[in-house]
């Protein structure tokens, strides 16, 4: 197992707490301080993780708060907000119908349904 420094500790915990997921963050660390750390290595710092059991209470605390802002800083981002989504929607569903583009005005409003919960998930294409 790799030693790690408390900058690296710190970077660690703040990555994960953004979500990323335990190999994101060993490919980062990897490419930040040039140090191989295993997924496995990187999930002892999660605290939401078993693995993590024996974190200290100070990289819980770092944790927390990071996650805390980072959420908190998702709702500054228009696109993560579903009223702002379907604003968009709505202005390009009347774009479509005042140019009689009415198989675009379809899709937008079955993409505005399963905005909403309203119809399943579009099927994936390859």
């Amino acid at each position: 197992m790799a030693a790690l420094t408390h900058q690296m500790k710190t970077f660690i915990v703040q990555a994960l707490a953004c979500f990323d997921t335990p190999t994101q963050v060993a490919e980062a660390v990897k490419r930040e301080f040039n140090l191989d750390v295993t997924r496995q290595q990187v999930e002892t710092h999660d605290p939401t993780k078993r693995s993590s059991k024996g974190l200290a209470r100070k990289w819980r605390f770092v944790f927390d708060a990071t996650r805390i802002a980072f959420t908190n800083a998702m709702l500054d981002i228009p696109v993560a907000n579903r009223a702002y989504r379907l604003r968009v929607l709505g202005r390009m569903l009347g774009s479509a119908e005042g140019s009689g583009n009415l198989a675009l005005a379809a899709k937008i409003l079955e993409h505005a349904a399963r905005e909403m919960g309203m119809a399943p998930p579009a099927p994936h294409s390859r």
